[in-house]
């Protein structure tokens, strides 16, 4: 019997690390796509400030850029500020950039785009948010080489205070609880954090054992434990209530993702009317809007939206755009 519990565990870390191999590998595949500007309208040059509302933040050309929320698919201002994943809010704002050839950063940029602080990440930008306020800012990347998942890829989560400085390297650092019980595998990801209003509780992603969870953490207790199965890339809603996220159909990743919210009272799950498979952290635009990114066949990106009630369509909103972020929490709602 432990003999078959050890071999039950093996190829369920075998499992996700194939997962998390060809969810990298797609990544990796979509970010070495350039998205032209004549993809949609024309892109300008120009000042970019976090202070512009209402405006929709993206990233064009790998360059943070900005779009009018009355007219989303019209002219955009396109920055100098290159960014593989951006996002804003509160005036802050993050992005994941090119170091070198080789290697990345996480930049914190002021209301006007201007550097204020940066670190090196391990491997390949993937998730970035920002807390209402600005003062905490996210990010996610993929990573190699882990022994548990025999090179696999994997993910490195990091927190930082931009008020106080305090920078945690990776969510791995804390400690993660499901139903009560302490999970101490060597197999423990985080991905996808996203924050609520006391700049204190978060929620991100936890998979383990081939199950992906949705975690409710406490910053201040460094501490995390289960609230949902199935859940990955939350978004908590303005007012606190709903979570935006994907989850793998029928919990198997490889079948594709599902965009569905989920009632944090109740726990009961809307699907949402994208039934395209999206990879991708959704963002609110609106309290009833829900922004997110749809890549062409040839990796090309474009922001989409679709109503957070599980009706109506979804729609084309900034074409050769991706990480959208509303600045001022408000966006062109969708039709229906």
């Amino acid at each position: 019997m432990n003999g078959m519990s050890v071999r039950v565990r093996v190829l369920a870390v075998l499992g996700v690390a194939v997962v998390l191999a060809v969810v990298a590998t797609l990544y990796i595949q979509g970010a070495a796509a350039r998205t032209p500007s004549s993809d949609g309208a024309a892109a300008a040059a120009g000042p970019v400030t976090l202070d512009a509302a209402p405006v929709l933040l993206t990233v064009t050309d790998r360059h943070v850029a900005t779009v009018s929320t009355s007219d989303p698919s019209g002219p955009r201002t396109v920055s100098g500020v290159e960014c593989v994943r951006a996002y804003a809010a509160g005036g802050t704002g993050i992005c994941l950039q090119p170091a070198t050839p080789w290697t990345y950063r996480m930049v914190v940029l002021d209301r006007t785009l201007t550097p204020v602080r940066s670190a090196d990440i391990p491997g390949l930008p993937n998730r970035a948010r920002v807390s209402a306020s600005g003062r905490l800012v996210a990010w996610t990347t993929f990573v190699g080489g882990d022994s548990y998942n025999s090179g696999g890829f994997s993910t490195r989560t990091g927190i930082l205070d931009t008020r106080d400085g305090t920078m945690v390297a990776s969510l791995e650092e804390f400690t993660a609880s499901r139903d009560g019980v302490v999970v101490k595998a060597a197999d423990r990801n985080f991905w996808g954090v996203t924050f609520a209003a006391d700049d204190n509780t978060f929620y991100a992603t936890m998979s383990t054992g081939g199950h992906r969870y949705l975690m409710k953490g406490d910053l201040a207790a460094r501490s995390l434990h289960t609230v949902a199965d199935n859940v990955e890339c939350p978004s908590l809603s303005p007012d606190g209530t709903r979570i935006a996220f994907k989850h793998a159909i029928d919990g198997d990743p490889t079948r594709g993702w599902r965009l569905s919210v989920l009632d944090l009272g109740t726990l009961a799950v809307t699907p949402l009317a994208e039934t395209a498979s999206v990879d991708d952290q959704p963002a609110w635009l609106s309290g009833d809007t829900i922004g997110y990114t749809l890549r062409q066949g040839d990796g090309r990106p474009d922001v989409w939206s679709v109503p957070a009630s599980g009706g109506g369509a979804p729609r084309l909103l900034v074409p050769g755009a991706e990480s959208p972020a509303a600045l001022d929490g408000v966006t062109a709602r969708t039709n229906g």
